[in-house]
Formats: structure tokens, C-alpha cells, sequence
């Protein structure tokens, strides 16, 4: 029997551990790849519910704003403040759409985990959940936003903008490198980990005490949603403003 495992065989081993899943997927088949169904179907909703607003807000715009339209005005407003403070005045503008997205993204799918009620809806397989509450949705979200602030630097800088990563000496270029790696790692598990935390934490109190103690814990998993929402919002154009302004 071989002590030293051979390379082949080393990978074979990661890529069976990487196989491991907690829980049961409903799983669609598209082409040659297999995607978990039921985050596709809880992302459709929460972007209908997003473009259904978005549509009914802006259908009969008025001059001097009222009702829905002032609602709409003061989140755009909103999104302009946070961008403008992380990016810069000058720069913020194109910027503000896709920050203004992502929050709204996270936002929704956070508060749809908390007020919806995704267990009537039977599969047969796994069950529906908010769509921040699997690793694929922050993870893609996160690489986003990493492609995001690469195009940014690069958009300013050209290829100058990779100067920064020997900056303030090359003896820093891997920790530099590194750097790049584990922002959208924080970014993702993050999320991640927190919108299944508050998920679990009700699921466990409402067994045995379904009606009295969950209501407040309730309340607090849609203010630590919205909290999360901005977190990843803020961190997002301040790495954008990041790879614009050159290295701190």
C-alpha cells in the first residue's frame, strides 16, 4: 500500500469533498451543468417583486412628487449619499445603479426569508429559502462585486492600476495579492453566515414555542437583514472607490 498519495489521486479527494452538502437541493439539469432549483425559483421572485415595484414607481412620474414617488426619490437619494461617500464626488454617478441593485438585491431576499412563507410551497426535494441563504447567491454576489472594482481600477488606471499591488514596497506583493482573494471570501461568508444564523435561530424557537417568543426575534432578524444589506453595499463601493483612488 502507497504512504504518498499521487496527485491524481490527491485531487480526486478534494473534488469528493467538495461534493459534500448539508441537507437536501431540488436540482434542475441546464446543459451540462446542475444548479439548485430552488434558489432560481426564490431569485425569480424576489427580482419580480423588484422590477414589478421598480415598474409600478416610476409609471406616471409627476413633477412634484407624491406618495410612492417621494418613497422612491428619498431610496434614490439614499443610494447617491452612500455611493457619493465611498466613491467620491466626482466619480460616484455610474456607480450608483449597480450599489443601488445589490443592497436592493440583498435587502428583498433577506426580509422575503423572514416574512414569507416559503415552507407551503412543497418540493420534491429541499425546501424554499431566502436566496442569501445559500453560499452559491453570496458568493456570486461577492464576485460581482470584485469584478466590479477590477473594471473600475482598470477603467481609470489601465494596467497602472496593477502598480498598487507593489505598493508601498514589492516585498508586499503577496500580501497585496492575498488581499484581492479575501475580500469577496469576507464578502460572501459573511452575508452567508448571518442570514443562516437568523434563520436557524427562529426555525429552532418556533418548534417549541411557535407563537410568543419568535415575534421579537423576528423583528430582529429583518433589522440585522437590513443591517447586513448595507454592510455589503457600503463594503462594495468602498472597494470600488478603493481601486480607484489607488492603494491605502
Amino acid at each position: 500500500m502507497d504512504i504518498v498519495r499521487s496527485p491524481i489521486s490527491t485531487l480526486n479527494h478534494i473534488y469528493d469533498i467538495s461534493g459534500v452538502e448539508v441537507g437536501q437541493h431540488f436540482y434542475w439539469q441546464i446543459g451540462g451543468f446542475q444548479v439548485h432549483g430552488q434558489v432560481l425559483i426564490t431569485s425569480w421572485i424576489v427580482i419580480a417583486v423588484l422590477l414589478g415595484s421598480a415598474t409600478i414607481a416610476v409609471r406616471d412620474p409627476q413633477t412634484i412628487p407624491t406618495g410612492g414617488q417621494n418613497f422612491v426619490e428619498y431610496i434614490l437619494e439614499f443610494f447617491r449619499d452612500l455611493t457619493r461617500t465611498q466613491i467620491g464626488e466626482e466619480e460616484y454617478g455610474p456607480w450608483v445603479p449597480f450599489i443601488g441593485t445589490m443592497f436592493l438585491f440583498i435587502f428583498v431576499s433577506n426580509w422575503s426569508g423572514a416574512l414569507l412563507p416559503w415552507g407551503i410551497l412543497k418540493l420534491p426535494q429541499g425546501e424554499l429559502a431566502a436566496p442569501t441563504n445559500d453560499i452559491n447567491t453570496t458568493v456570486a454576489l461577492a464576485l460581482l462585486t470584485s469584478v466590479a472594482y477590477f473594471y473600475a481600477g482598470l477603467a481609470k488606471k489601465g494596467l497602472g492600476y496593477f502598480g498598487k499591488y507593489i505598493q508601498p514596497t514589492p516585498i508586499l506583493l503577496p500580501i497585496n495579492i492575498l488581499e484581492d482573494f479575501t475580500k469577496p471570501l469576507s464578502l460572501s461568508f459573511r452575508l452567508f453566515g448571518n442570514i443562516l444564523a437568523d434563520e436557524l435561530v427562529v426555525a429552532v424557537l418556533v418548534s417549541p414555542v411557535p407563537l410568543v417568543v419568535p415575534i421579537p426575534v423576528m423583528f430582529l432578524g429583518l433589522f440585522t437583514s437590513g443591517i447586513q444589506a448595507l454592510i455589503f453595499a457600503t463594503l462594495a463601493a468602498a472597494y470600488i472607490g478603493e481601486s480607484m483612488e489607488g492603494h491605502h
